[in-house]
């Protein structure tokens, strides 16, 4: 009989040549191995006992996926040397599922078995089927179903999933409030929802009403009075005009209990907030500045970020759905964003174009408006009486002569039937202006400064929106473009830009802030700007104008700048605020209302040179 040479020990000086193997199947086939075991009955060692009928399994696999069982069985616990364990609580169809899911890795989960398996895997602590059901409740929300998950959530402290349901609720909160459903809400729950820093889709007053209507019918007579005085303290009463002809039309008022609640709330209440009608309620909602596209280092950009007070960072909100694009317009009505016009190179051929988008912060989402009848850029955009008007700007290259068209010719939008309509044309060309309404919430469009060629503009007009009548007002101290104007307060400010300077033709940097008359029709400098700078972004919050980022040079274009400058109105003094994490420019700044609490919480990666 032949035997093999035996290889000679390897010398201490020479590699092993050692070569590292994995199965990508192995898990797979330990897997199948003991399904194969235990559906033959082999090396079985316990037997579990659930809902009245019994399961025989191994105790290595069950430890090696459950905490509780894992405890139990290396612990020395009494049920580490019992050959059956009684499962109290969990239902026979739920461990059945467990065991299945233990031995395969599969799980079929449906508004049938949920609950039993839910129940089985918080009792044995199988945490990823636990974190599998709270997603797919999650997933089957609606309002039918909203308080049944609320409380399954509740049951089995899933954190998250409550967070979510409640969320739900809010958004949601006037239609859920018409159905039975929201009746079988506890003061508990009911009471949480109100305390929740979500945003709701209704006024404070409607929230008001679906408390008291919840009120009204609760049976719980001997209660009403404590859930009375519980709920109602939840209610934001500042941001409810108190109206008692339309609290005496509802079933609720003659309820004394009520009444007595109402009326300590609203004695209790101060001056009621003066409520803007760009935002429906500010539960779970805060005023943020927001930056919309410009330049970078990298380029244009569609970004769009916002900063919270509360927060402190400015943050990733969203992108313009659009290809990367400039001088468009942008304002806020209703709290939505709109985005409209601009133009993008392609082919190395700037192309403008008149399309438009709508953002809903609440909801998080875009949608598409009505094109402008003309293409446009480098135009206003501005809302007076819930319309959007745009005027003037750049229009398509004209093929014939290759220069830039400018326009005249203005239109208007009307968010309710998204449609735009021609307007009296605005005198003489203008782009690269400002326009702003007047007074706040006003009938007026002022429109100043811009370019007309190459000239840059001193003159003012306004437009009565009333009869489309279009007149002049007086001319600004400082030609400027690129500038922005703002209404504060029912006062005018005019903020930024440039001018050319009239012995040699330079750009120079306008470094005043000049504030409007409008009794007197004059014009008067308040403020100078410790940076003056252009393509800056320019806004008001709470009587503060915010300079943020721009250009410091029109000769260097890499002296780009992060630096936010604060002027406040009220006491005249200057701040700085910490600077924004990347140097910007071209950029538009806009307030809106964003909700706090936001699934994308993405943190501006801040620029080291900045």
């Amino acid at each position: 009989m032949t035997r093999s040479k035996e290889l000679t020990p390897p010398d201490p000086g020479r590699p092993l040549n050692t070569v590292n193997f994995e199965s990508p199947s192995h898990m797979g086939t330990l897997l199948s191995g003991l399904y194969a075991l235990r559906t033959q009955g082999l090396l079985l060692d316990v037997t579990l006992l659930a809902g009245g009928d019994s399961f025989k399994a191994h105790r290595v696999v069950l430890a090696s996926c459950s905490d509780y069982f894992r405890a139990m069985f290396t612990d020395a616990m009494k049920e580490a040397r019992q050959k059956e364990i009684r499962l109290n609580g969990v239902s026979a169809a739920g461990m059945r599922l467990l065991l299945d899911y233990a031995y395969t890795s599969r799980l079929s989960l449906n508004l049938a078995n949920i609950q039993d398996v839910l129940s089985a895997a918080s009792h044995i602590q199988v945490v990823a089927v636990v974190e599998a059901c709270s997603n797919y409740l999650q997933s089957q929300l609606d309002c039918e179903n909203c308080v049944d998950i609320a409380t399954i959530s509740e049951t089995y402290s899933l954190s998250k999933l409550r967070v979510r349901v409640y969320r739900f609720m809010s958004a949601h909160l006037r239609e859920f409030s018409m159905l039975p459903e929201f009746l079988r809400l506890s003061v508990e729950q009911l009471e949480h929802l109100l305390s929740c820093d979500f945003p709701v889709d209704c006024s404070e007053s409607e929230v008001l009403h679906i408390v008291l209507k919840w009120l009204y019918t609760n049976d719980d007579h001997s209660s009403k009075s404590e859930y009375a005085q519980r709920l109602i303290s939840r209610i934001h009463f500042k941001e409810i005009p108190w109206d008692i002809d339309a609290f005496s039309q509802q079933p609720y008022y003659g309820c004394v209990i009520i009444n007595e609640a109402l009326r300590q709330r609203f004695v209790m209440q101060l001056p009621q907030m003066n409520m803007t009608s760009s935002l429906v309620n500010s539960r779970g909602m805060e005023l943020a500045l927001v930056k919309v596209g410009g330049f970078g280092i990298a380029g244009v950009t569609n970004e769009i970020t916002y900063y919270l007070s509360s927060v402190g960072k400015w943050r990733h909100l969203t992108t313009i759905p659009h290809l990367e694009q400039c001088n468009f317009g942008t304002c806020v009505q209703n709290n939505d964003l709109y985005v409209v016009g601009g133009c993008f190179n392609q082919s190395l051929q700037e192309n403008i174009h008149p399309f438009g988008f709508k953002y809903s912060p609440r909801y998080n989402k875009w949608n598409t408006i009505a094109p402008m009848q003309r293409e446009r850029c480098r135009f206003s955009l501005n809302v007076v009486a819930d319309h959007l008007y745009a005027i003037g700007g750049a229009s398509e290259i004209d093929v014939m002569d290759g220069v830039d068209s400018e326009v005249s010719e203005c239109e208007k939008y009307d968010p309710e039937t998204d449609t735009w309509e021609s307007i009296p044309a605005m005198p003489g060309y203008r782009t690269q202006h400002a326009g702003t309404t007047w007074p706040s919430g006003g009938d007026y469009l002022f429109i100043s400064g811009g370019l007309d060629g190459d000239v840059v503009l001193d003159s003012v007009q306004r437009l009565d929106t009333r009869n489309s009548v279009w007149e002049s007002k007086a001319s600004l101290l400082t030609p400027r473009a690129d500038h922005v104007m703002l209404t504060v307060n029912d006062t005018l400010y005019v903020c930024g830009g440039w001018y050319e300077d009239p012995d040699n033709g330079n750009r120079v940097l306008a470094d005043t802030i000049d504030v409007y008359d409008a009794e007197a029709d004059t014009w008067r400098t308040i403020a100078r700007l410790p940076t003056p700078r252009y393509h800056s972004g320019i806004v008001t919050v709470n009587n503060v104008i915010y300079f943020i980022g721009g250009l410091l040079s029109d000769a260097m274009f890499d002296r780009a700048t992060a630096v936010i400058e604060c002027y406040n109105i009220d006491t005249g003094v200057w701040t700085t605020s910490e600077k924004y994490p990347q140097d910007l420019w071209e950029h538009t700044c806009i307030t809106l209302y964003i909700p706090r609490c936001r699934d994308d919480m993405e943190v501006l990666a801040s620029n080291p040179n900045c």
